[in-house]
Order: C-alpha cells, then sequence, then structure tokens
C-alpha cells in the first residue's frame, strides 16, 4: 500500500506574480497559486487501486493541488478519496447513487469516512472519476467552494471527438497553428513526447474521448502496417485518459494498398480486403474506435464512382469494424462541382432518401450547416430530417473563414446558437442538440465532433484566445445545452485570471467577438464572400480563373437589381428542405431574422429593413459596425494588462492590431464591391473606400497589413 500523499491548503501563499512569463503551453490547466483569501482548507489523497486511469487521476490531482495550494503537509484533516465502487471498497461502502453517472459520469460528494470529513470522486468506471478530478481541480481554479459538495455529472453525447486535418508529411490542412502535434518519423519508437500527454491531459479535462489523427482528404498510406503502428504508439500515450484514436478512410485503399482494380463496396474482394484491414488494425489497437470518411466531395473517391450509394459504401465499412465493436462516421458533406442545382441542397438531397438504411454503427456527421463552417449559418437542414438514422455534429474549431489564428473570435456563440435551433421535427423544441444528444428520436450513438486547431505551437491553437474555442468545443460536447457565456467565464477564469476587473469586461469581449466578424465579414446573412483558395481575405469577386459557381459571386448574387440567394419556392426552394413551420419562416420578410435575410432573399438595395434604413445603408452601416467593434475590443484588451503577463498580453494586442487592420480591409473591398453594383451613396457620415474596386481585386493573400 502506498503510503498517503497529503497535499496542504496553506493559508498564507502569496499571488502569483503577474509579470511571471507564459507562452500559453499550460493552456486552462495552470494551476497556479490561490490568493490567500480563498481559505481553502488543508486536504489529502488517499491511494488509489493500480489501473492506468486511476494512477494519471491521483497523478492530476496531485499536481493541480501541489500547483494551486503548495507543499504537502502531513497535517490534514481532510481527504480526497478517488475510484469506483469496485476498485475501492471504501467508495462501495458508501452505497453512493451512481447509475446516472453511466459509464463516463462522476459524483463528487463530501461526506464523512472513519470521522474525517472527506470528499470522494467516484465513477463507475476509471474515467468518470478522472472527469470528476478535473472538475474538482476548476472548482479551485474558479475559486468556488469546496467544502460541502453534491455534483453529478454525467456526458450527454457518446462520442466527442477531435477531427485532426493532419496529413502524413505535418502540414495540416486549414490549420494555423504550426505543423501537426503528430512526429510521424519518429514514431512508434518514440512516443514519450511529453506534448502527447499534455494533448491527453487537456482532451480528458474537458471530456473529450476521441480522436481522428488523419486528415479526411487521406492517404491510403495511413492504412498501412507502418502507420497503424505509428497509431498504435498514440493510442497507447492516450487509453488512461480514455481517449480511443480513430482513422480517416480512404475509399480507394483497396486499389492503391490492397492490388485491386476496383473500390466497388458491392465487390466481394472490397469486402475482404476491408474485413482483413480492420481485423489488421484491431491486432495493434484493441479498442480502435473505427474510421471517419469523405467519400464522393471535392473530388474524394467514394461509391458513387461505381453506381453504389453512400448506404451501400457506409454499410460495407461498417461490418467490417462492426466485429470488434467499431463505428464508421460518414460525412454528409458532399459538395460538387458538377450539381446544377443550390449547392446548399446538396448534402439534404444525397441522404435524406436514405434514413433508415444505414447500420447501427454507422454515424452520419453533418455540419452545423449546409454551406461550409461560415461565419453564420442557418442549420443544417438534415437535423431532425432523418429519426432512423445517427447522425452527429460537425463543428469547426479552427477558423477557416473567421480570420484564422490572427481574428479573435470565439466560437461560443455559434456553436450555441445552432445547437438551440429549433428543427421543429416533432413540433416547438425539437431543438438541433436534442438531434445531437438522441433525445429527440431515441438515438443510442451520438457524436460530437470538431475539426481542431491544434498544432505545434507552444501555444497550442495558434493564440491565446483560440484556446477558448477548443475549450468550449469540449464542455458542449459533454452537454450540448450548456451556456457558453459560463463557461466563457470559466475560461477566462483559469486561463489568465479570476479578478471580477478582468472577467467581466473580457467575457463581454468574447461573447460579442463572433457577431463582430458576422458584421465585417458576412453581414445580413451573406455568406462565403471570402477569397476561394485560402477562405481568409475578402473575394467578391470572380478573377484568377476562378469558377463562378465557387465563389462568393455565386453566393452573392449582386447586381444592379439588388443582393442575396433567393432560397424560396421562386428561387432554388432551399426552404423546402426544412419543416414546414420552419422553412415557411424562413421564407417570408415578416418572419426571417435579418441575421438570415439574404441567406434566404434576393433583395432590392432599397428595400426597408427593420431598422428603417434601407438594405444599401444597412449593409454599409453593419460592415463600419464590424470595424468599430474590433477597435474598442482592443481598447478593452489594453485595459487588461494589469491581470495578464507581458507575453500573452502582448501577442493578443499585436493580434487585434492585424484584425483591426484586415476589418477595415473587409468593410472597404465589400463596400467597394456592392456600390459597383447598388450605384447607391453612402451613409451619411460614412467614408467612402480608400481605394478604387481594382485596387482591392489586384489584393492577393496574404495580404499583409500596411499594404
Amino acid at each position: 500500500m502506498r503510503l498517503l500523499t497529503v497535499i496542504c491548503l496553506l493559508a498564507g501563499l502569496a499571488v502569483a506574480p503577474v509579470a511571471r512569463a507564459e507562452d500559453g503551453h499550460d493552456l486552462w490547466l495552470r494551476y497556479r497559486p490561490v490568493e490567500a483569501s480563498a481559505g481553502y482548507a488543508p486536504a489529502a489523497i488517499a491511494p488509489v487501486a493500480d489501473t492506468p486511469t486511476l494512477k494519471v487521476a491521483r497523478a492530476e490531482l496531485e499536481r493541480g493541488l501541489a500547483g494551486l495550494i503548495g507543499a504537502p503537509s502531513a497535517q490534514a484533516d481532510r481527504v480526497i478519496l478517488i475510484g469506483t465502487p469496485e476498485s475501492s471498497p471504501a467508495i462501495a461502502r458508501l452505497t453512493l447513487p451512481l447509475k446516472a453517472a453511466g459509464d463516463e459520469g462522476y459524483l463528487i460528494r463530501t461526506v464523512t469516512v472513519d470521522g474525517k470529513t472527506t470528499t470522494v470522486i467516484a465513477g463507475n468506471r476509471d474515467v468518470g472519476a478522472l472527469y470528476g478530478v478535473f472538475r474538482y481541480l476548476s472548482l479551485i481554479q474558479t475559486r468556488q467552494p469546496v467544502d460541502n459538495l453534491n455534483i453529478s455529472d454525467a456526458p450527454k453525447v457518446k462520442l466527442r471527438m477531435l477531427n485532426h486535418w493532419d496529413n502524413l508529411d505535418r502540414t495540416v490542412e486549414r490549420g494555423y497553428a504550426g505543423q501537426s502535434v503528430w512526429d510521424w518519423w519518429k514514431l512508434p519508437d518514440y512516443s514519450a513526447d511529453p506534448r502527447y500527454v499534455d494533448y491527453a491531459r487537456a482532451n480528458a479535462s474537458i471530456g473529450i474521448n476521441g480522436t481522428v489523427l488523419n486528415n479526411v482528404n487521406a492517404k491510403a498510406l495511413s492504412l498501412t502496417a507502418p502507420y497503424i503502428a505509428k497509431a498504435g504508439a498514440l493510442a497507447d500515450v492516450f487509453r488512461p485518459y480514455g481517449i480511443k484514436v480513430y482513422l480517416s478512410a480512404r475509399f480507394s485503399s483497396p486499389i492503391e494498398i490492397g492490388g485491386l482494380k476496383t473500390a466497388d463496396p458491392r465487390d466481394p474482394a472490397v469486402k475482404a480486403f476491408w474485413k482483413a484491414k480492420a481485423d489488421e488494425i484491431y491486432k495493434v489497437i484493441p479498442d480502435f474506435g473505427g474510421f471517419l470518411v469523405k467519400a464522393n466531395s471535392e473530388g474524394q473517391p467514394g461509391p458513387q464512382d461505381y453506381g453504389a450509394t453512400h448506404v451501400d459504401g457506409a454499410n460495407m465499412l461498417a461490418d467490417a469494424v462492426g466485429p470488434h465493436g467499431g463505428v464508421v462516421i460518414w460525412r454528409a458533406f458532399v459538395y460538387s462541382h458538377e450539381q446544377p442545382d443550390d449547392r446548399a441542397k446538396q448534402g439534404y438531397s444525397e441522404f435524406k432518401p436514405f434514413d433508415g438504411q444505414f447500420r447501427d454503427n454507422v454515424v452520419i456527421q453533418v455540419k452545423n450547416g449546409a454551406i461550409d463552417f461560415q461565419p453564420r449559418e442557418p442549420f443544417h437542414p438534415l437535423f431532425g430530417a432523418m429519426p432512423k438514422t445517427n447522425l452527429g455534429m460537425e463543428f469547426q474549431i479552427t477558423k477557416e473563414y473567421l480570420g484564422f489564428a490572427t481574428h479573435l473570435v470565439y466560437l461560443g456563440p455559434l456553436y450555441e446558437e445552432t445547437l438551440r435551433s429549433d428543427t421543429m421535427a416533432h413540433g416547438k423544441g425539437s431543438t438541433v442538440a436534442k438531434v445531437v444528444d438522441g433525445s429527440l428520436d431515441g438515438r443510442k450513438l451520438t457524436v460530437m465532433a470538431g475539426v481542431a486547431n491544434i498544432g505545434a505551437d507552444r501555444n497550442w491553437s495558434g493564440s491565446q484566445f483560440d484556446q477558448a474555442n477548443w475549450y468550449v468545443f469540449g464542455r458542449l460536447a459533454w452537454d450540448p445545452e450548456a451556456s457558453t457565456r459560463d463557461i466563457a467565464a470559466d475560461w477566462a477564469r483559469m486561463t489568465f485570471s479570476n479578478d471580477k476587473r478582468f472577467v467581466a469586461p473580457v467575457v463581454d469581449m468574447m461573447m460579442g467577438s463572433r457577431e463582430t466578424v458576422v458584421d465585417y465579414m458576412t453581414p445580413l446573412g451573406l455568406h462565403h464572400q471570402m477569397g476561394r483558395s485560402h477562405h481568409y481575405g475578402p473575394g467578391p469577386w470572380v478573377s484568377g480563373g476562378e469558377r463562378a459557381d465557387w465563389t462568393s459571386v455565386y453566393y452573392a448574387k449582386a447586381g444592379p437589381d439588388g443582393l442575396g440567394f433567393d432560397r424560396t419556392a421562386t428561387g432554388s426552394n432551399a426552404v423546402a428542405q426544412y419543416a414546414p413551420p420552419v422553412g415557411a419562416c424562413f421564407a417570408d420578410l415578416k418572419c426571417v431574422d435579418e441575421k438570415d435575410l439574404l441567406w434566404f432573399h434576393h433583395l432590392s438595395w432599397d428595400y426597408r429593413l427593420k431598422s428603417g434604413q434601407t438594405l444599401w445603408d444597412g449593409l454599409v452601416t453593419h460592415y463600419s459596425r464590424g470595424v468599430s467593434a474590433v477597435d474598442a475590443m482592443g481598447r478593452t484588451w489594453a485595459g487588461m494588462a494589469p491581470y495578464v503577463d507581458a507575453e500573452r498580453h502582448g501577442q493578443v494586442t499585436d493580434f487585434l492590431a492585424i484584425q483591426k487592420h484586415e476589418a477595415q480591409w473587409w468593410r472597404d473591398a465589400s463596400v467597394a464591391w456592392f456600390q459597383s453594383f447598388s450605384k447607391r451613396p453612402l451613409p451619411a457620415g460614412e467614408a467612402p473606400p480608400p481605394h478604387s474596386l481594382e485596387y482591392y481585386e489586384g489584393l492577393s493573400f496574404p495580404y499583409a497589413p500596411g499594404i
């Protein structure tokens, strides 16, 4: 039996000096000393069972308390007891109400054991206890009382996953935080890189239990024996933290690495290839999660290449991994240039007819909106439309269309707006969140996935505030109905400071930042106004040989008669893909929210908004409001210097300066282009763009500040 480890909460510790330089590597797990006035009582950690997960749970608790509280002491009167009824006789004797915790939930309760005040952190399985440890430490990090606890929590979504778009050469598609965190060249022989453990700790702290290691635009090489071994080495590191690994599978792998002449999912030889490949993977990774597949989208191979369907392809793979307990996550992102109809309709059109035909271990992973991770999109019409199919949510954590790593945009409000949208599939209250957590239609295999923003940069995500998007994604994957304002406050406290003079203005800034980027990029329901190739700066024109069916010209539908994409019955009729009450509202100018106005309607430049402004005047006002809001963010952050170390404060300051300059670029270029159609003067007090439209058309990515 290991000796009792005692961690004392010393009452006299001084506040950590703000001047200490930090680079952001510790994320929200900083564990800096609490203030002397916090008044936490001493505690001791009881021995735990000798299992991999309980050992890392204990190590995390020791680490956290040592950083927050100080040096160990043998004089503690309080005890922290970690484990499960199976692993701990002391916990078993307490007969705690753990049924509701399920496999991954936990209970934190203050009880008396052998005359001592004891904080019990228990789960039905070891991973639940680990999640409970992180929750307990977060209470101290955010200065919540821990003297008399009775907390019970469990995840509402079964598979809470990161999707890494990491390539085998360590580049990251749509990644803005350096190279891939996976050092493929050194794996599998060297898996002791401490970043792998830190990655697992960070994910476990927010309940993420799965990671797809490679890009959805996959290479067949990732399924060969050497790369399976590399994935296996990472799986060994992540396993104690409750994290399974998954792989993106290239559909044409039977041809490219299997020596076959076809990848037709109906072909017996193809089925045999995938069964053998699954068997090979599970021999190396017994708890392998399964495959993520992008098929027949943006040139990727798929079953339609052979006249087969998404059902044929997904079910064939599901049959290969099913005997091992694996799942197939099949993406509904199926854009194709060859489709003549509204591209917002394609995913629904291809998948809705197959409702109820997919295997039980198949999940159709649907992006939050029907276009592509825009600053704002109405919820995807597939949510609520496939009650007999497992539907998963795909959010993007990396900011492909929202200013990469240099624009401060907290994505919590975007996620929350989508999850709280009402599909009306079974009447009022049929929210997207209830589709995702399975409660709307009684689905058990549920998924929320986020396209990761993680790279080899020391701060993981390319900027300090982009860490918040990783954090809020994990918290919402655990509970899709949580408040993103509350989550932002927790993150700000754990990452920077608990001082209310810091927390209140910074949380307000974060909560407004998404609307700010919508204003200066895509106001009033505009979408995909970014340059086609880079998705960074404004590109509201066709240049460089770009196809008009893939550019912002296609989506804006700007002309002398007005602006916006008609998706009502007089246009593409995309509104018909929603439940009738929802579609009717989107189609009705008296009902549709103006934030979605130009997504569904093509309107005259002189159309009157609810503010009384014309569409043209309101459009310009939104663009300028976005620029002003970025300026205000800069002033807010400047006032936070006393509460943040100079290194992190300086980086955020520099990035806000870039954002301000580029918000102005967005405003000026967009106004110049739209004015070439509207021919209207600018509203009173609005400054004209300082350059001609031709000047903005000539700019190319990257547009360096100061040009």
